[in-house]
């Protein structure tokens, strides 16, 4: 089993700080009360003055109210900041779940849980340690009957996961196709045929500095094929760019699982995964590159 630690720390900054994701993405909520939209709630401003004009998000008092921020991308979050209202009803906020994953089962409120918000004082911020949870959304809620969801601000920090952006080609293909690596669904996965070692290559467009590879393997017969593959990184396309500079070899991944492998900012364009030796065969779920952009 593993533990992860929460930090919730009490912010004073008056303003936003560069790097929100949230900016950049959608909301819903389970209802609106009035004019109190789930947009409101990532429109940039703390400021306690706007709460009173409608500047924050609220549901109707219902049973488990939620919110949902769709990222439209998959990031590896840090940490999570949310304001609460500064009027009669500051006590709501307490008990609120902060979810992140990739899952819309349950409306997204079945992903994995990053915090539960204990309390938040009238108009103060609390910042929520997420240790780099993966997910396209983030979803908040409130576990109860009669319960009212209302948030005053919702900022997310963290890493853009750049596969999505690059183009995706492998030696060969046996039915599933290279990109499905770079689509953002664990179970649409890649499949070269049998041969010799077997490829697949991530173009990332420009050159970038990496920090962390994440492999999703598949969940059915051959899971152990993944044994032995290793992960390159660099600029050269010689051997189809298997001659790059080696990350990491992957012992092995469970089956339907994921595992992290750190590049310590290895700086390259193109990224590959291949396995050495004779009738082989190389299936990827899912490649997540996480890094500091372009060098």
């Amino acid at each position: 089993m593993i533990t992860i630690c929460i930090n919730i720390v009490l912010l004073q900054i008056p303003c936003l700080n560069n790097g929100n994701l949230a900016s950049n993405g959608s909301t819903t909520q389970s209802s609106t009360s009035g004019d109190w939209f789930a947009e409101r709630a990532i429109d940039g401003n703390r400021g306690l003055h706007e709460q009173y004009k409608g500047g924050c998000s609220s549901t109707l008092a219902e049973t488990n109210p939620w919110w949902r921020l769709d990222l439209n991308n998959v990031y590896s979050v840090s940490r999570v900041v949310v304001t609460n209202r500064i009027d009669c009803c500051v006590e709501k906020i307490n008990g609120a779940e902060i979810r992140i994953g990739n899952s819309l089962e349950n409306n997204g409120n079945n992903n994995p849980i990053c915090a539960v918000i204990p309390a938040i004082p009238a108009g103060e911020s609390y910042s929520s340690s997420c240790g780099g949870m993966e997910g396209r959304y983030v979803n908040l809620i409130i576990p109860g009957d009669m319960k009212t969801l209302t948030l005053c601000e919702v900022e997310v920090f963290g890493e853009e996961n750049i596969a999505i952006k690059g183009k995706a080609v492998q030696s060969s293909t046996f039915y599933f196709q290279a990109n499905n690596a770079i689509d953002n669904v664990d179970f649409y996965c890649t499949h070269t045929e049998t041969e010799m070692n077997p490829w697949w290559r991530l173009d990332l467009i420009d050159l970038q500095i990496i920090q962390e590879v994440i492999i999703t393997n598949r969940m059915d017969c051959c899971f152990e094929q993944i044994n032995g593959a290793e992960i390159r990184i660099g600029n050269s396309l010689e051997n189809n760019g298997n001659n790059n500079p080696k990350c990491a070899v992957i012992s092995g991944i469970p089956a339907g699982q994921s595992v992290s492998y750190s590049c310590g900012e290895m700086q390259g364009r193109y990224l590959n995964v291949v396995i050495p030796g004779d009738s082989k065969q190389l299936s990827l779920c899912e490649v997540r590159v996480y890094g500091n952009g372009t060098s």
